[in-house]
């Protein structure tokens, strides 16, 4: 009988239950389960329907556990990664304190200019390593203690997201290490809660539980859960990388460095956000980085990785939405072909312009740039796409000679791991924009390092290198070559005087 691992895989739009099953050092997937969500507008904010993911995830158990029955497979783990930074609050009987917030909550933006005034941005880096971003968790729980003070007097306990699940899953509350590390409260040269400086914000740090290392076996599934999906009570509860990045860059079938080298790639985890980095040794927190607003997320293996979230495939996903709501229902892969059918680097923008980081009205934000910008307007779906696109790539461009000149390295091959990758023409545009060698695949990075992860955590494989071999003799990678990279040297020049104009940092 076969070994399978079960991989719950939560992005900020769509959730899938997977199984990896691992024979002969090779890896498979079999997709049990897809479903869709939203988060959701309230009187109090934006919120996660958390219950309705719940109840998905309750469905593709049931479901992995009637195909693995029917085909021979003995399901002996199963753990959970999400997007970063959410949380939950929990009281001593285990109830939730209120609906969990989504990260792009607006009330985090007041809270955002409030903790820097009162820490300074340097005291932060210094002591957490991880880039400004008004959506971390130390400033969305900033934010909830002014707006409900009393939620927090009630809470036993802040787990994030995928802690909450399981939680759920097994009864036992753990807080796994990446996920932990993106919320900007940790100390990277500890590994540790920041206690002193979440002190001096008055946040509540008896309400922080330790902190367990990716790859650590939590418990066992619950009875209850158990009856309901007909999954064994032996099943184990397994903490992969929960950050979905963290179980990505996991997946990354990057060759390791010679001895005493370093290895001559960087990775890009394409998705709604889009995240460019190298994998460190010891976190970097210089002066440098901090300008650049660099990352230190933890990793496997005690890594860390060093990077740079970008907008990412958020432009197009919602740019989507928009033309949805006009009327035109266009998929991905139609989208994309009209915007290769579209003049090249006609109109440019700039990612991480912050009015496109809110949902809604994308393409009258697109058009503003345009016009503030002294740009052709976009005008049709394979326009404003194709400008999405060939702006992320220019993006990739500009945060890889940043991370080049911080670390004092060069990276000839980019590989770009996740779904995003499935857009071959953001991979040339890539390539070309870089003029890098660029290596896609696999799409599913996420729940592969899931899954591998909990096999780590079971024994079945032995440490990170063993792990991307695994994962580079079970994929079928593309490789993407620069071609015409003098066009892509003067829409950079564009780019840099866009980034002024617009008052991107």
């Amino acid at each position: 009988m076969s070994t399978g691992y079960l991989a719950i895989d939560l992005g900020a739009e769509s959730g899938r239950v997977i199984v990896g099953i691992l024979e002969n050092d090779r890896l498979r997937l079999e997709e049990i389960h897809r479903f869709m969500h939203e988060a959701v507008w309230l009187p109090t904010g934006l919120h996660w329907n958390i219950t309705g993911i719940w109840r998905e995830i309750i469905a593709g158990l049931q479901k992995a556990a009637g195909w693995a029955k029917a085909n021979h497979v003995e399901l002996v783990s199963v753990g959970v990664d999400t997007w970063g930074v959410d949380w939950a609050l929990v009281d001593k009987a285990g109830e939730l304190v209120g609906l969990p917030h989504a990260y792009r909550d607006p009330r985090n933006n007041a809270a955002y200019e409030e903790v820097l005034a009162k820490l300074g941005a340097e005291r932060i880096y210094q002591t957490t390593g991880i880039q400004f971003m008004a959506l971390n968790t130390l400033y969305s729980l900033y934010a909830h203690k002014k707006a409900d003070p009393g939620a927090l007097a009630a809470a036993d306990a802040l787990i994030f997201i995928p802690d909450l699940l399981h939680y759920w899953l097994s009864g036992e509350r753990w807080i796994e290490a990446t996920i932990a590390s993106t919320s900007q409260m940790i100390d990277c040269h500890t590994g540790d809660w920041a206690r002193d400086m979440l002190g001096e914000l008055d946040l509540p740090t008896n309400i922080l539980g330790s902190i367990t290392a990716p790859a650590s076996v939590i418990g066992t599934l619950r009875q209850p859960i158990a009856e309901e999906t007909g999954l064994p009570t032996t099943l184990r509860v397994v903490a992969p990388a929960s950050h979905d990045t963290g179980s990505a860059v996991a997946a990354v079938p990057g060759e390791p460095a010679s001895a005493g080298g370093e290895a001559d790639w960087c990775y890009i985890s394409s998705g709604t956000w889009s995240l460019l980095g190298a994998e460190l040794k010891t976190p970097c927190v210089t002066p440098a980085a901090q300008a650049a607003s660099f990352t230190n997320e933890l990793g496997i293996n005690n890594t860390f990785r060093f990077l740079k979230n970008i907008a990412g495939l958020w432009l197009v996903q919602e740019c989507r939405r928009d033309l949805a709501r006009q009327g035109t229902e266009l998929d991905y892969p139609t989208l994309a072909r009209f915007a290769e059918q579209s003049p090249a680097l006609r109109t440019i923008v700039h990612p991480d312009y912050a009015p496109f980081q809110a949902p809604g009205a994308m393409l009258q934000k697109m058009t503003e740039y345009a016009h503030v910008t002294a740009q052709p307007k976009p005008t049709s779906p394979g326009e404003f796409v194709r400008c999405a696109l060939e702006s992320l790539a220019l993006a990739y461009r500009d945060k890889l000679a940043t991370l080049e000149s911080i670390l004092g390295r060069r990276f000839e091959v980019i590989h770009i791991v996740g779904g995003g990758g499935k857009n071959t023409l953001l991979s040339q545009m890539t390539a070309d924009a870089t003029g890098r060698r660029v290596v896609v695949g696999p799409y599913e990075a996420t729940a592969i390092g899931n899954a591998l992860v909990q096999a780590m955590a079971i024994g079945q494989v032995r440490d990170l290198a063993h792990l991307r071999r695994i994962v580079a003799a079970s994929s079928d990678l593309v490789v993407h070559q620069p071609t015409h990279t003098s066009d892509w040297d003067t829409a950079a020049e564009r780019f840099k005087g866009l980034t002024a104009r617009a008052r991107i940092s």
